[in-house]
């Protein structure tokens, strides 16, 4: 197995074009368990360690440029207030430890459907783009609906590599929601992102853990688009009612198709999916509703 070690940027792709097989590694809390269970034997580890800018993020015109490797722990930290929706679902990310050295670029890259940041990157608008690269193509944005392509597969050329993550600054509440089999260190039975838009009257959904690949409940966002604009909610701030939430909770639920295995029945996966997302909209609505009211 070769092992390589780039130290800029361009070696790195430089690296990638030479042996496109290679494993990218940074955090490895995803790659070595994998390598521990003879689940995946590269040919090539490309180890990203030394590229000091996939650890930085910055703000530009609104919109958070998030280097593939900032730690979990980091984004709990700096981004809490730019990113809600993101640092709540890496408090869940297994232990200290692994949220130290796991990031969002290999939660993408695994695209696992059970991974944590997938939900609150999907729940964080339709201006979400993963920022990959090659040297032979150069640098293209991938919108994160595009990204997910099958399980465990991305949209990605075999000498692509993930730089940074282009999120925009939340301008309502976030929220994410996971249920497990245990309270901590746990794979996701299924999870729930949600996020409220108000300066383009939209909401914003991702569905974790419950289908081939992470994913929208694109009825669910249009019904609840349509309720908050016929009934000037967004300027009033009033209840949105049960009636609402709850069929919003329905339609989250329908938006679903999930599997059975070891972790959860696919109707229990289902279930939790309508409780998580009538929850999320009350937190995140009781919420808007208090900003509204004291900006009066």
């Amino acid at each position: 197995m070769e092992f390589l070690r780039p130290a800029t940027w361009d070696e790195a792709l430089a690296a990638k074009a030479e042996y496109p097989t290679a494993l990218p590694i940074a955090g490895g809390t995803d790659v070595m368990v994998e390598m521990n269970f003879d689940v995946h034997r590269p040919s090539a580890i490309l180890d990203l360690n030394r590229i000091t800018e996939l650890t930085e993020w910055s703000v530009d015109s609104d919109v958070v440029q998030l280097g593939a490797s900032v730690p979990y722990s980091r984004i709990i930290n700096e981004l809490s207030g730019p990113l809600p929706g993101l640092a709540l679902a890496a408090h869940t990310v297994g232990s200290p430890q692994i949220r130290n050295r796991g990031g969002v670029g290999g939660n993408l890259g695994g695209a696992s459907p059970a991974g944590d940041a997938h939900p609150a990157l999907l729940a964080a608008g339709r201006d979400v783009f993963v920022e990959v690269a090659s040297q032979a193509r150069g640098t293209r944005l991938i919108a994160i609906d595009d990204f997910y392509v099958g399980v465990k597969r991305n949209s990605m050329e075999n000498d692509e590599l993930i730089r940074r993550v282009h999120i925009p600054v939340a301008d309502g509440p976030q929220q994410f929601s996971k249920i497990g089999t245990r309270n901590a260190m746990v794979i996701a039975v299924a999870a729930f992102g949600f996020a409220l838009h108000p300066k383009n009257g939209t909401v914003g959904t991702g569905i974790g853990s419950a289908a081939p690949t992470p994913r929208r409940a694109v009825e669910a966002e249009e019904y609840l688009q349509g309720v908050l604009a016929e009934r000037g909610l967004w300027e009033s701030g009033d209840l949105l009612g049960t009636e609402v939430i709850q069929k919003f909770g329905e339609l989250v639920k329908a938006a679903a198709s999930p599997i059975d295995d070891v972790r959860g029945t696919a109707d229990y996966r289902r279930h939790t999916l309508a409780v998580m997302a009538r929850r999320t909209l009350t937190w995140t609505w009781n919420d808007y509703s208090k900003q509204i009211r004291s900006a009066a």
